[in-house]
């Protein structure tokens, strides 16, 4: 590999909704930053299965799940 390209590979820590902080490698900040997270895996519903509805516009869910119910989605 070339010298002197590649961005500094560091520790920082990356603070949670819920005030918890985790230690990652990163190449965001400088060594011992810390990172604060808006939205984290532990308050997003697209991790925690909840709290997401599905919206029909123009009935395109209910066209895809007709076109395809058949095949046990």
């Amino acid at each position: 590999m070339k010298k002197e390209i590649h961005p500094d590979y560091h520790f920082i820590d990356v603070k949670m909704t819920d005030g918890t902080i985790v230690k990652m490698r990163s190449t965001w900040g400088k060594d011992g930053d810390t990172l604060s997270l808006d939205i984290d895996p532990s308050a997003h519903p697209a991790w925690t299965g909840g709290g997401t509805r599905l919206l029909d516009a123009d009935g395109r869910v209910s066209k895809f799940k007709k076109k395809y119910e058949g095949l046990g989605f």
